[in-house]
């Protein structure tokens, strides 16, 4: 099983993903501007990838037996364009670093299965940071 490090660190995961699902929801809505339509359809999309990770790192904690949060982290939906997805970049920038530090945890506690889910989602992750990075011109 998981040790309590491990398990705390997979919830401030799930606020993270729970965090930027509602962030990349709303700011699809709330962008304006030229590219404001194909901004918010990659908004949206990476939304949607973010709820479906909070939902299978809880599946993860329900079976170590753990009460996933389901409380997120603090929202931030204002901003130009510009400063929006500076934001996101910011965002995807540090689950990086959050789920390699859980993937290397998993692996030192001997979990190869949540090893593996954190190594999936950190692809996915490492997608959108180059998505906001090329929407930012970066």
């Amino acid at each position: 099983m998981a040790s309590a490090e491990l398990k705390a660190i997979m919830n401030k995961a799930i606020a993270r993903e729970l965090k930027v699902s509602i962030q990349y929801m709303f700011q699809h809505i709330m962008i304006k501007g030229k590219r404001a339509r194909f901004i918010g359809t990659e908004l949206r999309a990476i939304a949607i990838a973010e709820m479906l990770h909070a939902e299978k790192i809880a599946e993860r904690l329900v079976y170590f037996g753990e009460v996933p949060t389901t409380t997120p982290d603090t929202v931030d939906i204002l901003g130009s364009e510009q400063e929006i997805i500076q934001k996101d970049v910011a965002e995807e920038a540090f689950a990086i670093e959050l789920y390699k530090k859980i993937v290397k945890m998993a692996n030192d506690e001997g979990d190869s299965t949540t090893r593996l889910l954190f190594e999936q989602i950190l692809a996915e992750e490492e997608l959108h940071h180059q998505t906001f990075q090329t929407l930012l011109g970066e």
